[in-house]
């Protein structure tokens, strides 16, 4: 049994990041729900191209070779992960896959909708930038950095949900 308080959900981000090892927000960026049984029709359909042009006993073979595809692509496009944690001394942080960034190197920071998305991954997308996009996901959150070693002027970061991320890292959003 943990000392350490659980977290109510009339607790504010801030107040759980006082803790250690608390993750303040967690957001795995799966793939949609409906591209399961499109993903498991197209290998069931090239089993069965392949069924036809190999009758008998091994006709059984491209659909247990072919079925498993699905899975591991959409697990695999599944993998990425944003989180919020805490650092050694306490300020969050934003985790993306490998990167991490401290918040105390974010000036800004706005949620991008949907239907600016375009422009921002278009013509504005600055080629230093750090993007982790996702197309299945509509929204994302725009960090523009204020450190004078880092040649990168912004995060650009796919999330379903990019006004709990800014609440999470305690920043106010500029848009």
């Amino acid at each position: 049994m943990s000392d350490q308080p659980r977290p109510t959900e009339t607790e504010h981000p801030a107040q759980r990041l006082s803790r250690p090892e608390a993750t303040v927000y967690r957001e795995r960026l799966w793939v949609p729900l409906w591209w399961w049984p499109v993903g498991f029709a197209l290998a069931g359909l090239l089993a069965a191209e392949i069924h036809m042009g190999a009758p008998g006993l091994r006709a059984w073979l491209p659909y247990v070779l072919l079925f498993p595809v699905p899975v591991w692509v959409l697990l695999w496009m599944s993998r990425h992960r944003l989180e919020v944690t805490p650092d050694a001394t306490g300020t969050p942080e934003l985790r993306v896959d490998r990167a991490h960034l401290p918040v105390s190197f974010v000036a800004r920071a706005t949620a991008v909708p949907k239907s600016a998305k375009s422009a921002a991954l278009g013509r504005q997308l600055d080629p230093a930038a750090y993007v982790q996009h996702r197309p299945w996901i509509g929204t994302l959150v725009l960090l523009v950095l204020d450190d004078p070693d880092d040649p990168t002027p912004y995060w650009l970061v796919s999330t379903r949900r990019p006004t709990a991320v800014l609440a999470a890292l305690g920043i106010p959003s500029a848009g």
